[in-house]
């Protein structure tokens, strides 16, 4: 495998808007909410160590609602509560793209999947160019090839070494370049409901839940076993939160929505604070609309 890049692991090279990222302060949000689940406005600024007033402006910048009803949404319950309210039948939701108000928030997706002939190849003769950006969820690590975005991880709660090993080493036989310019044209617009490019490196399985997943609208939720009903393989449970684990584009395809069927949240290859963090943010862009 490649060797970690020194351009790589260096900061990105702008801050984005101060308005639209703030995902260190939610970090810490989540464990005041989590200490303290009816504390007031106050009481949550004080805890983060903000004034009320700063703390409400980054809290309306980066979710769009107000601090107590975000903490309705960050809370363990709510992901009973999304299956309650807001479970999809794959079946009948809306195939993939940006068709209807139920997927106002969505992406519209255009996709291709590498062969399996060359997937088995480890990505041999594959260029994939690399690059930190700055996203809703704290800094992300994308990749790309010629035809698409193939990698998208969230280094908050693993670090930026290890984010780099765990992508790279998917593909262990392509060539990675540094090259955050060249990323940058698939990453634009991605969270604000831009149009995405994706080139997904899997196995055949793989690449049937990640095409299952992204039939699920924005700010709702399905289950592991309604992913494997609707691909066909009702028992295969276990094998498709496997390959939910291995999504390579994280939000993109949206293995953040697929939660165990007892209402638990399940796992999350880049940690349990972003996936709620994403789940969060979603249900509040959609109470928004």
């Amino acid at each position: 495998m490649t060797e970690l890049s020194p351009t790589l692991l260096d900061p990105p090279a702008s801050d984005p808007d101060e308005g639209r990222y703030h995902y260190h302060v939610m970090r810490r949000a989540i464990e005041a909410v989590d200490a303290t689940p009816q504390a007031s406005l106050d009481e949550l600024s004080a805890a983060i160590g903000l004034s009320p007033a700063h703390f409400q402006r980054i809290f309306s910048a980066w979710a769009g609602i107000s601090p107590k009803r975000l903490g309705q949404y960050l809370a363990l319950g709510h992901a009973k509560a999304l299956l309650s309210d807001r479970f999809t039948t794959l079946e009948t939701a809306h195939s993939v793209g940006l068709s209807g108000s139920s997927r106002l928030h969505d992406l519209f997706l255009r996709w291709e999947a590498m062969s399996p002939g060359d997937y088995a190849r480890g990505g041999e003769g594959l260029v994939i160019r690399e690059g930190w950006f700055q996203t809703p969820f704290g800094e992300g690590l994308a990749l790309a090839t010629d035809r698409g975005l193939c990698g998208l991880a969230f280094s908050e709660e693993t670090g930026r070494e290890a984010a780099i090993a765990d992508m790279r080493a998917r593909w262990p036989k392509a060539r990675f370049v540094p090259d955050r310019d060249a990323v940058a044209p698939f990453i634009d617009g991605l969270f604000d409901g831009g149009e995405a490019r994706l080139h997904l490196i899997g196995a055949p399985f793989q690449i049937k839940v990640w095409e299952a997943l992204m039939r699920i609208p924005s700010g709702h939720v399905t289950t592991y076993s309604e992913v494997a009903r609707a691909i066909g393989h009702p028992k295969a449970v276990r094998a498709v939160g496997t390959a939910v684990g291995r999504n390579p584009v994280s939000y993109l395809i949206p293995c953040h929505r697929a939660l165990r069927k007892s209402g638990g949240l399940g796992g999350y290859h880049w940690g349990l604070p972003v996936k709620r963090a994403i789940l969060a943010w979603e249900a509040a862009r959609l109470e928004r609309a």
